[in-house]
């Protein structure tokens, strides 16, 4: 006969206690993180304000009832939309994942550390907006940039030497986990609370990878992120009421997130806290293309060159070797019909082909108009992924976390142009210097997008000065992007 089970409510578990008491005492004194958050966020919200160039992601903006005006709500950059909380959080959260341009963290899991900007951004210019109605101060820039660390860390760490991927659960998990802790954070949560909160994220439905791979591959995929934030923003409002946790969310036997969904395993770390994510984090600078595929396509781009010097043309080209990662087979190595942008810009062969045949690989180019180009197919066909085991262990390396590929091309005629080999992507903390620059350069691309010049050059003013963000209030800042 089987002993009882003990009904003794446990101690919270100490992945949740580390997580909060991160967030609450640790202090964010690293010049290299604030610099590069605030880098994370200019490019962040300028690939939202691409994203709303396409209809496929305004139509989910706004408000969840159309019409509905939330006083001293969150206003949405690049629109004219206040909104409650959490609402917001998803709009801001889907339109800058929605051309998948947002930064990348590469690890035994992979994600967006800046899809978070979408909970913390909303929370913060929410709660400025009432102080404001109140009477009292409101949050200051900063404080977004250093919750914007906080999330990084928390998403990265746990990323570092844990796949949920593996377990077929999306990354946004730990979008719901990082915002939920950050969040609650900024809205003023006590310890018990904010352990309650984290507890709360860990018990709640997780989403399933399946709308990112073949069959299901779907655009889903772009607002997956604004959905976990959003939600994060709901699950730390609900902790503010007093709500009860579940203290061994992840170690009870049989009912716990090790057992259900994790196969029984217990989280692994590889270091404690700090703000070695955002030190580290790669920015997606020249190509619109899931991460793996950066140096692909960079690589491409050079061959794209070589071919119009040598006169030769694709339909020259016999075949194509991708040698890579793992990583980049399990996640991007795809045959068959590519039925949906969404698809493309998971499809490793397609973002090689398109700079191989156009010298260019940009947002529009996952579209039907640019897909139809029947080259396109014939020249993935001919590639093959060959993993390298040494770039596998390199893309795993602390000290390196390169994301090679390299590209041989071979033509009809027998001969063959030189291996090119990208280790680092522009966006690379190894390429920094070389990569900022352009960043800046993207970012005023995408405000002109949406705003007169008066406009670009008054959010430029500020955005480009550390000291003057950093103190500017939170509601100022946003207001800038108001259409």
């Amino acid at each position: 006969m089987s002993a009882p089970i003990s009904n003794v409510r446990p101690e919270p578990d100490a992945v949740l206690v580390d997580i909060v008491d991160y967030v609450l005492e640790y202090q964010i004194d690293s010049t290299l993180a604030l610099e590069t958050a605030r880098h994370c966020l200019i490019d962040t919200l300028g690939c939202g304000l691409e994203a709303l160039t396409y209809p496929a992601c305004t139509k989910l903006m706004g408000p969840i009832v159309p019409g509905t005006i939330v006083p001293n709500g969150a206003k949405v950059p690049g629109t004219s939309f206040q909104l409650d909380p959490v609402q917001a959080a998803f709009n801001i959260g889907a339109m800058i994942r929605w051309l998948d341009f947002n930064d990348t963290w590469l690890a035994a899991e992979w994600g967006h550390p800046s899809d978070n900007l979408g909970g913390i951004l909303a929370t913060a210019d929410w709660l400025s907006r009432s102080a404001i109605a109140a009477g009292k101060r409101p949050l200051a820039m900063k404080d977004v940039l250093i919750a914007m660390i906080k999330a990084h860390e928390i998403q990265g760490c746990i990323a570092l030497e844990n796949s949920f991927n593996k377990v077929g659960l999306d990354h946004v998990l730990l979008v719901k986990l990082a915002s939920t802790a950050v969040v609650g954070q900024l809205i003023g949560l006590t310890r018990d609370e904010l352990i309650n909160a984290v507890s709360q994220a860990f018990v709640d439905g997780h989403a399933l990878r399946t709308y990112r791979h073949a069959p299901n591959t779907g655009s889903r995929k772009s607002w997956a992120a604004g959905d976990a934030t959003s939600r994060a923003v709901r699950l730390a409002l609900i902790a503010k009421t007093g709500e009860m946790g579940y203290p061994s969310v992840l170690s009870a036997k049989t009912w716990g997130f090790y057992d259900v969904l994790f196969k029984g395993n217990a989280f692994r770390f590889q270091r404690p806290y700090g703000s070695y994510v955002m030190e580290n984090v790669l920015f997606k600078i020249s190509f619109p293309a899931e991460f793996h595929a950066q140096t692909a396509a960079e690589a491409a781009m050079k061959l794209h060159a070589q071919l119009n010097a040598a006169g030769k043309r694709v339909d020259d080209i016999r075949k194509i070797t991708i040698r890579t990662h793992e990583a980049a087979i399990r996640i991007i190595d795809k045959k068959g019909p590519l039925n949906n942008p969404a698809d493309r810009d998971h499809c490793i062969q397609y973002m090689i082909a398109v700079p191989l045949i156009h010298g260019r690989l940009t947002a529009a180019d996952y579209e039907d108009s640019t897909a139809q180009d029947a080259r396109i197919d014939v020249l993935r066909a001919k590639m093959e992924c060959v993993e390298d085991p040494q770039f596998t262990k390199d893309y795993h390396d602390p000290e390196k976390r390169s994301i090679a590929n390299a590209l041989t091309v071979e033509f009809n005629d027998g001969s063959t142009f030189d291996e090119v080999v990208v280790e680092y992507p522009i966006g690379h903390k190894r390429r920094r210097e070389d990569g900022i620059p352009l960043l800046v350069e993207k970012f005023k691309t995408n405000l002109a997008r949406r705003f007169p010049v008066k406009q670009q050059l008054a959010i430029l003013d500020v955005s480009l000065d550390q000291a003057r963000l950093e103190a500017m209030p939170v509601n100022e800042y946003v207001d800038l992007y108001v259409i």
